[in-house]
């Protein structure tokens, strides 16, 4: 199947912590380079604490919009309101690490919808600790402020 668009876009709106944003953005550049994207999926960091699912209504840490139709673009978006509260409670690298295991589990899950596979919290969760792990083992930590 050919999709109308590929690879991994970041969109980061105004007032996002710019450690949280320099982060976000640095760690997208690494699975554009190692996983396939073979339909466009776009990264929205959000300012908000909390995001609403558009299915269940529930508030969530992050969202991945799993459209029917392949042929449309899917998307991530990704709650960073809580970070000066999470820094406060874990740290400033912990926090960090984080908000990249939120977007890291939302990769997971583009991966299971673009493979037809089930959607599955567990994997995702799992899967996205040790893409986040494999990310931090090729780069010397960037979280420098």
């Amino acid at each position: 199947m050919k999709y109308p668009r590929s690879g991994l876009r970041i969109r980061s709106e105004k007032g996002i912590h710019p450690e949280v944003r320099a982060v976000c953005l640095n760690f997208g550049r690494w699975p554009r380079e190692n996983i396939d994207f073979p339909n466009r999926v776009v990264v929205y960091v959000k300012s908000d604490y909390q995001i609403k699912t558009h299915k269940t209504k529930e508030y969530v840490a992050a969202t991945f919009l799993a459209p029917y139709d392949k042929d449309v673009e899917s998307y991530i978006r990704i709650a960073t309101g809580d970070y000066d509260e999470l820094i406060q409670d874990r740290g400033k690298v912990n926090a960090l690490y984080a908000m990249l295991d939120t977007f890291a589990h939302e990769i997971i899950h583009y991966q299971q919808w673009i493979n037809d596979e089930k959607m599955d919290e567990d994997e995702a969760e799992e899967k996205g600790f040790k893409l986040v792990d494999r990310y931090s083992e090729t780069i010397e930590m960037i979280l420098d402020f």
